[in-house]
């Protein structure tokens, strides 16, 4: 889980561009901001506490204080407006910080979380996931609304034109059949 939050994180870096629209520029932006807080509330509450029993490292005794520059950063991203010449170093800087800390945590801390504690692990994602909807739920409008705004006006199109067509494929065939004697039946009852 720690590993799939890390790639949609380093995903949504490198689709943001210098050059964007202030508007998918903010999505991308607030879409980080919201995976990296909630990721770190699990890492801190769950992940960490159990790594601490088994595991003594700089790089664990690190982590939360470097949640903490990062939390710093979000907060600078989330009062500045996008075209606030200082928003794309300030994104950028947070870009470093969790590459930085994504790095460590890749070839440090989650193999020696495989190597010491595996029977634990299935335990400790379930209890993370678990979390993960209760820490997410609240905040669903705000991660649609940034997941919306990430999208370039291309994949808009693009997706409106597949859902337009799913429509017209549901409308043939079996389904379009049966959608047609639905219609008549309703018809014949008005």
């Amino acid at each position: 889980m720690i590993r799939l939050d890390h790639t949609h994180v380093l995903t949504a870096f490198h689709q943001y561009e210098i050059g964007s629209s202030e508007r998918q520029k903010r999505g991308l932006a607030d879409n980080v901001c919201l995976a990296i807080e909630i990721h770190a509330q699990l890492e801190e509450e769950i992940f960490y506490p159990a790594m601490r029993l088994v595991y003594d490292s700089e790089i664990l005794r690190k982590s939360t204080p470097e949640h903490d520059e990062m939390r710093g950063l979000i907060a600078r991203l989330r009062n500045m407006p996008v075209n606030d010449p200082a928003f794309d170093d300030t994104f950028f800087d947070l870009m470093r910080h969790v590459m930085h800390h994504v790095a460590d945590e890749e070839t440090m801390v989650l193999p020696a979380a495989e190597r010491l504690i595996p029977e634990q692990l299935s335990e400790l994602g379930a209890r993370m996931t678990k979390r993960r909807v209760e820490l997410a739920g609240p905040r669903a409008p705000e991660l649609a609304s940034s997941m919306a705004k990430s999208m370039s006006a291309g994949t808009i199109m693009g997706l409106g034109s597949m859902m337009l067509a799913g429509a017209y494929l549901l409308t043939r065939g079996k389904y379009g059949d049966r959608l047609a004697s639905a219609r008549a039946r309703f018809s014949r009852a008005v």
